[in-house]
């Protein structure tokens, strides 16, 4: 008979592994936890002949295990140590947003739980006794800098939609603040690109000079950022956006929060349909 003995400290976790064990259909392994001093005991005994299935059975129990009562310590402790310059507040809308980013990414979990199954797995082939906190601590190098690597990359994410934010809370006071030029502008938009009118539906001269560009910042939206400085210098009480391909994209969305109850998108119209037809016979 194979036993193998993990120890801990962690009442969550060692209530965590007595429940798994009680609804997992492992054959030929019974278990036992006592309590000596400050530790908890968990035997795990195995009385088959395929020793390699077990080893994978208990890898699989304690990769739950980590994920489920370890990982956002971790990842917290992550954030204390490499990005202690921003504050409570920030801190924890990284969290947030690293955890809507994990929830939503597949690949990354998996790979992530591999490293941590093959980590128990070269572990418990070693070792009949194992501190769950001193393998976290020292013998999990992998899965830490697997999640380390995706704080950093959404710490940058976050830092991006920062800055976009800012930009566009700035350019929404401007456009509150300031008296309109013009009743109204037509924006075509197809292929990602601007076309303005104005009420009489002439076309409007975009200045292609990038040292006009008063208001934008660092931020740019492909081709369509001088439209937008366009609309800033003129700010109409209404901008009408036909979408010739009915798909808005980022430029779309940054219109609609900078001039908000300003815009009106359309798909359908005589400006649209006309466009449309356009774009068919090329």
């Amino acid at each position: 008979m194979n036993t193998i003995c993990i120890k801990t400290n962690n009442n969550n976790a060692i209530n965590y592994l007595l429940e798994k064990l009680k609804k997992y259909d492992f054959n030929d392994i019974s278990f036992s936890c006592r309590k000596f001093k400050v530790f908890h005991n968990l035997f795990l005994h195995y009385k088959g002949s395929d020793f390699k299935k077990f080893i994978c059975n208990i890898s699989s129990l304690l990769t739950s295990l980590i994920i489920d009562i370890y990982e956002d310590d971790i990842i917290k402790k992550i954030i204390s140590s490499n990005y202690f310059y921003f504050n409570t507040i920030e801190q924890k809308e990284i969290l947030q947003k690293f955890k809507y980013i994990r929830e939503n990414d597949v690949e990354t979990s998996y790979i992530k739980e591999k490293k941590l199954f093959n980590a128990f797995g070269d572990l418990l082939e070693q070792n009949k006794k194992i501190f769950l906190k001193g393998v976290i601590t020292f013998r999990l190098f992998d899965y830490i800098q697997e999640l380390t690597e995706e704080m950093d990359s959404t710490v940058n994410q976050y830092l991006i939609e920062k800055e976009y934010n800012e930009f566009v809370s700035l350019l929404r006071l401007y456009v509150n603040t300031e008296t309109s030029r013009v009743n109204s502008v037509h924006l075509i938009y197809k292929d990602s690109s601007p076309i303005l009118l104005d009420e009489n539906k002439n076309i409007i001269k975009i200045e292609s000079n990038m040292l006009n560009a008063k208001y934008l910042s660092d931020i740019t939206f492909s081709n369509s950022d001088i439209a937008l400085n366009t609309l800033l210098n003129i700010l109409p009480k209404k901008i009408f956006i036909h979408l010739i391909d009915e798909k808005p994209d980022e430029f779309i969305t940054t219109l609609e929060l900078i001039f908000e109850n300003r815009v009106v998108i359309c798909t359908d119209c005589n400006i649209c349909n006309i466009y449309k037809a356009k774009k068919a016979s090329h």
